[in-house]
Parts: structure tokens; C-alpha cells; sequence
């Protein structure tokens, strides 16, 4: 009997552990850097580029804009929040023209954090609950309106 109890205090131990063992997700894609070397700045089209590397899932806000390629790596601990552990951005831009221009890498190290602004608009309503607002205009109403 004790023996049994030990096997299964071993393996409630061994479960517990096993629970809180991190597991990682791949979030996005980055092209290899063998694909990256066969562009060339100054040469490539954005047709080219896209052949040899894919069209991103995030672009500039023009159509002329830059093309983003964003990968990320979280690390998820039981119920603790997920964290990112790892990043990598490749920015290419291009000319008005469509050609090539530049392409730069950056990695979480490099990330800045964005504070997003909380300012909310008005209703109007001042704070009224609904059976305020309903009754409220009971008294408004006018025959004039009902009758032609």
C-alpha cells in the first residue's frame, strides 16, 4: 500500500511540473537571409521583391509605402501572462517609382513602446439611465405630431 502511494505522489509530482514548463510560439514570418541576398537596392522592382521573398501581411499606410515583416517569439508559463521573448522586423521601402530603396532589420531590442491614448467621446446622454431618458419624454410629446 505505501508503495502505491509513493508511485502516485511520484506521478501527481512529476504532472506538477510538467505543468508549469514553458511552451514557445512562433508568431509571423521573416524571410531567410539567403533569400534576402538576392535583392539588390537600386535594382529590384517590388514584382522582384515579392517573387523572391513573398508579399508581407503588413505594409505602409500609401501604396508606396515600406513592406513589413514581422516574426515574434512568446514564451507561455502555466497561467502567467504570455511573454515576448524575441522579435525581428525587416523594413523594406521602396522609391515612388517601385524600386528598391532600402532594407533594415530590427529586433525587440531596438522596439519602442507606443502609449495609446484613452480619450473617449462624450454620448451626450450625462449620465441618464435608459427609464430616465424613456420617461423623460412622456411630456415632450405633441397630438400635432401624431395627427395630419
Amino acid at each position: 500500500m505505501a508503495a502505491a502511494m509513493r508511485g502516485v505522489g511520484a506521478i501527481l509530482l512529476v504532472l506538477t511540473l510538467t505543468a508549469c514548463a514553458a511552451v514557445y510560439r512562433n508568431h509571423g514570418y521573416v524571410p531567410s537571409d539567403q533569400s534576402m541576398a538576392t535583392l539588390q537596392v537600386g535594382r529590384d522592382t517590388r514584382e522582384e521583391v515579392a517573387q523572391a521573398v513573398g508579399r508581407p501581411t503588413s505594409t505602409g499606410i500609401l501604396d508606396t509605402g515600406g513592406w513589413y515583416y514581422v516574426e515574434s517569439r512568446f514564451r507561455h508559463r502555466g497561467y502567467a501572462a504570455p511573454e515576448e521573448i524575441d522579435r525581428e522586423v525587416v523594413a523594406i521601402s521602396f522609391t515612388d517609382g517601385g524600386v528598391l530603396r532600402n532594407i533594415e532589420r530590427f529586433g525587440l531590442e531596438d522596439g519602442r513602446v507606443v502609449r495609446l491614448s484613452r480619450r473617449t467621446t462624450d454620448g451626450g446622454t450625462q449620465e441618464i439611465g435608459f427609464l430616465r431618458q424613456l420617461f423623460g419624454n412622456v411630456g415632450n410629446l405633441n397630438a400635432a405630431d401624431f395627427v395630419d
